[in-house]
């Protein structure tokens, strides 16, 4: 069963990803048009899992925040991809290290929140997204000239770990309504929510820092 999904999980983002970073790339109307659909999904999932009012609105307001600066992202800094590819890539390798690490050692549970997570994912976590992080900007030095410094260790280290909050907080919401995941979409991901959990509050976090620091 769990290979089953394993397999599933990987399949899947063998496909989505690269789709993904098509799509960020290319920018303009399909950009804007994939992150529209994105944020419908999301909302009706949080919809759909949120039960008391108060909480549907201040979840949905949030989202609508998130959403918000992925688009600001995408076009307020120099009209290229770097600065959202970034951010994404910090979170899926964040992700994918916690996961890998986490199935592989084992070890202690990190919170009774959330039971898969454990210390030795959450190093793999910070290790996977620093090492995925530096290829990418040697890949991209001689188009952007972005140099990976001291500077940008430190912040790779803390969207990682707010995209671990991140996470954290969604499965919390999730085991509140009693439900393994936000949706069904996404074989071996559920839904898209439980997809971007991590990206939903790393980015709103990300666009406060690019307005005041320069990566260059």
């Amino acid at each position: 069963m769990i290979k089953n999904e394993f397999i599933k999980r990987v399949f899947s983002a063998l496909i989505l990803i690269p789709i993904v970073f098509f799509v960020i790339i290319e920018g303009s109307i399909l950009f804007n048009l994939f992150i529209l659909i994105c944020f419908i999904i999301t909302a009706y999932e949080w919809l759909q899992m949120s039960k008391p009012n108060i909480q549907k609105i201040f979840g949905l307001f949030f989202i609508i925040i998130s959403f918000y600066s992925i688009f600001k992202i995408r076009n307020d800094f120099n009209q290229d991809y770097f600065h959202i590819l970034l951010i994404a890539i910090i979170c899926i390798s964040s992700d994918t290290g916690g996961y890998i690490f986490g199935k592989l050692l084992k070890g202690p549970k990190l919170t009774k929140i959330s039971p898969n997570k454990t210390y030795s994912g959450v190093i793999g976590s910070f290790l996977l997204s620093i090492i995925i992080t530096i290829l990418f900007f040697e890949l991209t030095l001689k188009i952007y000239n972005y140099r990976f410094t001291e500077e940008t260790f430190i912040f790779v280290i803390i969207v990682s770990l707010v995209s671990q909050i991140g996470d954290i907080i969604i499965s919390y919401f999730k085991r509140l309504s009693k439900i393994k995941d936000t949706g069904n979409i996404i074989p071996g991901h559920g839904g898209i929510l439980d997809r971007i959990d991590g990206m939903i509050f790393a980015y709103p976090f990300s666009y406060l820092v690019f307005l005041n620091w320069n990566l260059q």
